[in-house]
């Protein structure tokens, strides 16, 4: 769900979600008590028949102005920006990375080699150009991965979306001879979770038919796939009850010996691991909220969501450990002292955001008041040792990719007003200017200040501000706030402020024509770890909302802007947050940009993977939704009350959050006279957009919208 997985998402999200479902109504629930269901219906002629005509209405009102043409065109020049810092993938002595241009519009998947990449001669070599797949296929593809087989990385799985939906087709491809294989493993198009076990085997996890999807759409077997062999013989090893979100499988490799690792998830905050032991099965001894991220020296790297006491010792929340799998995987625990390790506790301020093993060590990024920094632990004679790299401060900092056979590894730094820049850090631990892109919106005169404000219930929130020096503050600048809160995703300092990778557009289309911006780390993210997440789940939400609210009230008495004057942002998520606090403070607000977002919250359980958040936000089907109906913008909209001018974007083809939350509160707002703007991208997945030219439609008429209500 989260927006963020390049960080776009983590982000986090790190979490992607795998299976397509296209559930639409729920047969006990009659059309009757919602006039608008039909919109629901994502390729039914009638709603697209809306859609169209709501997309040419935002047409004429937005983009026929000289404005919208000039924020256009600065847009697609910053996306498009020939230096623009690559996302690097390093695949045995490779680096990958995806091209996007005016000549491939869908990407040129490409490579050359570390030692090249590093020297700045690299020689590109062409290896899937996405494009022409596009066009001899007649799919608009879009690129999702390449992964792997260790250590010889000549048997590749790769990823096409149809689309750019969450759902991907999967082929195996010869990394060596640059070809897809002959007979070789493929998948169509699924939410699937697919692993290498060894040359000739795959663990799968996909739509193999009838009662082999959860309840949340998402694959709940694990077959073992044989080359050679038809899916329908792959042997079943794992399943979880429907009830679960979903199911995984891997094969991780350490200490001369390969684990076998299941993992259940029964809901999206939750996990069971599972190990095979002597071709059983063995459920490993972890609390339901830890994380194991990767296994080194033979151990597993265990990261702790909650407090835990285990084997006569008691672990904080936060708290990254080293376990021996026999620790974990025995009824009576005898493991001695040193056998488990504590690596690293959060604190107050300081908290790890994320953990990566390369070769024999393990890669550490903290985050202390929402800046980044990095450590790497190696283990010698007096155990395990951090060492901190000096990388730049006051920014984000965040690992573009490892590599597991050198242990090397490059590290991408960039603040709001500081453009992207790669660093490799070698055994030396001195970090080595690979690549920075040039500036692409001119950020001389701005400055950036970090506040800190008491919400509601008197917690101390951060947030960033972004704007000229020579600002006046006189309560009348045009301001941005963006924010997300939710689903332990951070918003840290990035180029121009936005958080997926747009390459500074926002500061070509706001910062560079005088707007200020500004980014709200409230409570639902993991900025101060998994504390500040907990505190606005299911009926704390409103946590969320009122420190957003609290953000906007500081603005305001700092004289930064006033209501008149205040734009806000939210995607996913977020677009959830922006609409729940329209709804609940509607005067606090000039202008309201809601993309990909959720919004009739007595359905959203009903609607593609919506039935895997409800850890998040609760189960509107049960007593929860005496807490969840207190903010459902869908059903809050109130009769006679006056609303921001509100822009919703969304994609028919994404395959996460359910464009019917867009449409009927868009449908809903309309019928009511309210002035909303509507745009529907017909592909681009939850990104909302899969090619240059649509995602600086996108921007530019998120912009156009600020600015025309917010001067």
């Amino acid at each position: 769900m989260v927006s963020i997985m390049s960080k776009s998402f983590l982000l986090v999200f790190s979490f992607v979600m795998l299976a397509l479902v296209f559930g639409l109504t729920s047969a006990a629930e009659p059309k009757a008590q919602d006039p608008y269901l039909w919109l629901e219906d994502i390729d039914g002629e009638k709603a697209l028949s809306w859609v169209r005509t709501a997309n040419q209405e935002t047409d004429k009102s937005l983009t026929n102005n000289p404005l919208y043409k000039s924020i256009y065109a600065d847009v697609l020049s910053a996306l498009d920006n020939k230096d623009k810092l690559p996302e690097v993938n390093i695949i045995g002595d490779m680096v990958y990375t995806l091209k996007k241009d005016v000549d491939h519009p869908r990407g040129l998947y490409q490579r050359t080699t570390i030692a090249d990449f590093k020297a700045g001669k690299a020689r590109w070599q062409p290896v899937l150009d996405i494009d022409e797949m596009s066009k001899n296929d007649d799919v608009k593809w879009v690129f999702h991965g390449m992964d792997c087989l260790k250590p010889q990385y000549q048997r590749c799985l790769v990823y096409l979306s149809p689309g750019g939906g969450d759902a991907h087709e999967m082929r195996e491809f010869d990394a060596k001879a640059l070809t897809f294989v002959d007979k070789g493993f493929a998948l169509p198009a699924a939410k699937m979770q697919v692993s290498w076990m060894d040359p000739d085997h795959l663990f799968v996890a996909t739509d193999f038919g009838g009662g082999s999807k959860t309840e949340s759409g998402y694959a709940r077997k694990i077959k073992i796939w044989a080359r050679g062999t038809p899916l329908s013989k792959a042997k079943h090893v794992f399943e979880v009850p429907e009830k679960s979100v979903s199911v995984t499988a891997t094969r991780y490799t350490s200490a001369n010996q390969a684990i076998d690792l299941f993992v259940d998830v029964p809901s999206f905050w939750t996990r069971s691991y599972h190990q095979m032991v002597d071709g059983e099965i063995v459920d490993l001894a972890l609390p339901e909220t830890a994380i194991i991220s990767d296994v080194v020296a033979g151990k597993y790297v265990v990261s702790l969501k909650d407090d835990w006491a285990f084997n006569g010792t008691q672990y904080k929340q936060g708290s990254v450990l080293l376990i021996p799998p026999k620790a974990l995987t025995t009824s009576v625990v005898a493991v001695p002292v040193d056998g488990v390790v504590l690596l690293i506790e959060s604190s107050e301020s300081a908290i790890v955001e994320d953990v990566s093993v390369a070769k024999n060590s393990i890669i550490v990024t903290v985050l202390e008041d929402v800046k980044s920094k990095i450590y790497r632990y190696t283990n010698g004679a007096k155990g395990w040792q951090s060492n901190l790299i000096d990388l730049p401060e006051s920014g984000q900092i965040s690992i573009a990719s490892i590599s597991h056979a050198s242990g090397e590894f490059f590290a991408r730094y960039e603040g709001f007003i500081t453009p992207p820049t790669l660093y490799a850090v070698g055994e030396s631990l001195t970090p080595k200017l690979i690549l920075q892109q040039s500036a692409t919106f001119d950020s001389r005169g701005l400055k950036v200040e970090q506040f800190f404000v008491k919400s509601l219930d008197g917690t101390r929130v951060p947030y960033f501000v972004v704007m000229n020096r020579e600002t006046k503050l006189d309560g009348k600048n045009p301001t941005h706030i963006f924010a997300y809160g939710g689903f332990r995703a951070s918003l840290t300092p990035a180029y121009s402020g936005s958080y997926e990778d747009l390459n500074g557009a926002y500061g070509k289309a706001w910062l560079e024509r005088g707007g200020v911006y500004v980014i709200a780390n409230i409570r639902g993210g993991a900025e101060y770890g998994p504390a500040w997440h907990a505190a606005a789940l299911l009926d704390k939400r409103h946590k969320a909302f009122e420190d957003f609210e609290a953000v906007a009230e500081d603005l305001f008495r700092r004289k930064i802007t006033s209501a008149k004057h205040l734009g806000i942002e939210g995607r996913s998520n977020g677009g959830l947050l922006v609409g729940a606090t329209m709804v609940r403070r509607p005067e606090l607000y000039g202008a309201i940009v809601c993309g990909v977002p959720l919004l009739d919250m007595k359905r959203y359980n009903k609607l593609l993977a919506g039935a895997s958040w409800m850890a998040e936000y609760g189960n509107p089907d049960t007593d929860d939704w005496s807490f969840i109906k207190q903010y459902s913008p869908y059903q809050n909209l109130k009769d006679g009350q006056e609303y921001p001018p509100i822009l919703f974007f969304t994609s028919t083809r994404d395959d996460r959050v359910h464009p019917g939350h867009a449409r009927k509160m868009a449908a809903k707002m309309k019928a009511a006279g309210h002035q909303v703007e509507y745009y529907e991208n017909v592909e681009g997945g939850h990104k909302g957009s899969a090619t240059s030219e649509q995602t600086a439609k996108r921007v530019a008429l998120s912009f156009m919208h600020l600015w025309t209500h917010l001067q």
